[in-house]
């Protein structure tokens, strides 16, 4: 196998060996997005559009962002990224509609040998991430590489996230752990404040 099917396919690789042209574009990428004018928001956006595996016309990312890839992550509709984005994405990133993200969320797929006498020798290789449908992730959360959270999920700011989290939970801390889950009641009051809102005379 080439170096980039063995990064693709979960093996060990070496980074330095993969020589798909797609890291030198991916920083000339990210240096005209950063360096956008928020006036030019559009024109960074395309970029990002043309560079990752999917993006839709509705996303916003705001700068600064870093990725090291860009074609292994796709992203749903209506996607919202705050401040200091990080992902990794020598595996593939996957992320639903509707998916919020806080100031410096970092996603990992790169991770490295526990054996120090193999990790010395610079070979790496990378578990896929997968963030499901309606979800909010807090501020510096860390999500690590092979983690799938599900859908209608809520993560607390600071956590650490290194196994799966189920569907309509919240979940938080380092280990990030199921807090409890979303219930009716929640979406109720949610509801109230939403139909306040609405009707405020004021808001237009």
């Amino acid at each position: 196998m080439r170096e980039k099917e063995r990064m693709l396919s979960g093996k060990l690789y070496n980074p330095y060996k993969v020589n798909d042209g797609i890291w030198e574009k991916n920083r000339e990428v990210l240096e005209q997005f950063n360096s956008f004018s928020y006036k030019d928001y559009k024109k960074g956006l395309a970029l990002l559009i043309d560079l990752f595996g999917h993006l839709e016309e509705d996303a916003v990312i705001t700068p600064p962002f870093y990725c090291d890839k860009g074609p292994q992550i796709f992203i749903g509709k209506h996607f919202y990224a705050n401040t200091g984005l990080v992902i990794l994405d020598e595996a593939k990133v996957t992320i639903g509609d509707n998916v919020f993200l806080a100031p410096r969320v970092n996603i990992y797929t790169a991770t490295h040998p526990l054996d120090a006498s193999v990790r010395n020798t610079e070979l790496e290789y990378a578990l896929p991430v997968t963030i499901g449908n309606d979800v909010w992730i807090g501020g510096n959360t860390v999500i690590n590489p092979g983690v799938t959270i599900g859908s209608n999920v809520v993560i607390g700011s600071g956590s650490v996230v290194t196994k799966d989290i189920p569907d309509g939970v919240i979940a938080v801390g380092n280990p990030c752990r199921v807090l409890r889950k979303i219930t009716d009641e929640d979406r109720v009051y949610w509801e109230k404040q939403l139909a306040e809102y609405q009707s405020d005379p004021d808001v237009r």
